[in-house]
């Protein structure tokens, strides 16, 4: 535990300083990163630990960027009162979609999911007072605590950067309680764990609403960074995206859909600035991944590590006899 303590308090300080040492460019593209990092966590809760296959979190995404650009064009743009009503928003539609889908499982829980989610993406695209309707909503304000104003890309780092830690610490404390425990159980056999007495539709209900909250944060720190939000970024390919980020990291751990949102964010940026067809090359490197590592990116790590162990006492061996 204090081990983790320290990771934890050593990986803030080193990021904390990426303004001293990054260019803006670099540092706007780590900003995106942790955004797209909270969405994917979001969805790992569902995927990775719960074994509820989603192809429609971009809803929350969307619903919780739009609600935070509407209210702090038209109301206020106080983060606490944006951000405040972006979760909110993001809650609602969660516990309402959430009880028809967990009805079902497998096949048809991630095609209601995309349903529900096209039927969002709709009626954003159509409604044109509202939300802009294609054209989407420019010239949002910077989010404001107060008398402060997040008014340059280094202040909404440090904003972003904060949510980030927060997000993390709280999905991570959920997932290793007793409570994730039995989503996890869910996940491996869903039959045993309703036979120990446990209301698993509470808890996959739980989780789908746990997971359309942080959605709906990452979908508001989108709206503070860009100060623009389109409907593309509620569409079904933003829910693959964030899928294609957990299962490339690694699903069910809390570091692989951090290493998958940068990996995919910082692909797109290399990739695209070559060539047209990126998502040519992203879809090569997921199949990559889903054939040869399906584990992702820390199960690469892992199984290094396990190597790693595994020859050193064999080498202390030898040593030993030598001398």
């Amino acid at each position: 535990m204090r081990n983790t303590y320290v990771q934890f308090l050593v990986s803030f300080g080193a990021l904390a300083a990426a303004p001293f040492v990054l260019s803006l460019f670099h540092l706007n593209l780590l900003s995106e990163i942790l955004i797209l990092a909270i969405f994917a966590l979001s969805l790992n809760v569902l995927v990775g630990f719960t074994g509820l296959v989603s192809l429609g979190h971009a809803a929350f995404f969307g619903v919780g960027a739009y609600t935070a650009a509407v209210v702090a064009q038209n109301v206020s743009a106080d983060m606490f009162v944006t951000l405040g009503l972006a979760v909110a928003g993001s809650f609602l539609l969660a516990a309402v979609i959430g009880m028809f889908c967990i009805k079902v499982s497998g096949f048809y829980f991630l095609m209601l999911t995309l349903a529900f989610s096209q039927m969002i993406y709709s009626f954003i695209h159509q409604s044109t007072n509202l939300t802009g309707g294609s054209n989407g909503l420019s010239g949002i304000p910077r989010p404001e605590m107060g008398s402060f104003i997040f008014g340059n890309p280094v202040l909404i780092f440090y904003l972003v950067l904060a949510v980030f830690f927060v997000s993390y610490a709280v999905l991570r404390m959920i997932v290793k309680s007793p409570y994730g425990q039995v989503l996890v159980g869910i996940r491996e056999n869903e039959t045993r764990v309703k036979s120990m007495g446990y209301n698993t539709g509470f808890y996959k209900y739980s989780a789908f609403i746990l997971a359309g909250i942080f959605g709906g944060v990452s979908g508001a720190l989108y709206t503070y960074f860009n100060g623009f939000i389109a409907p593309s970024d509620v569409y079904w390919t933003m829910s693959g995206m964030a899928l294609i980020m957990v299962l490339v990291g690694g699903a069910g751990t809390m570091l692989g859909p951090v290493l998958g949102a940068a990996l995919i964010v910082v692909l797109e940026t290399i990739v695209s600035s070559y060539v047209d067809q990126w998502m040519l090359v992203l879809g090569l490197v997921f199949i990559t991944f889903v054939v040869f590592f399906p584990k992702g990116i820390v199960g690469i790590g892992q199984s290094l590590y396990k190597n790693a162990v595994k020859k050193k006492p064999v080498y202390e061996k030898k040593k030993s006899r030598a001398a």
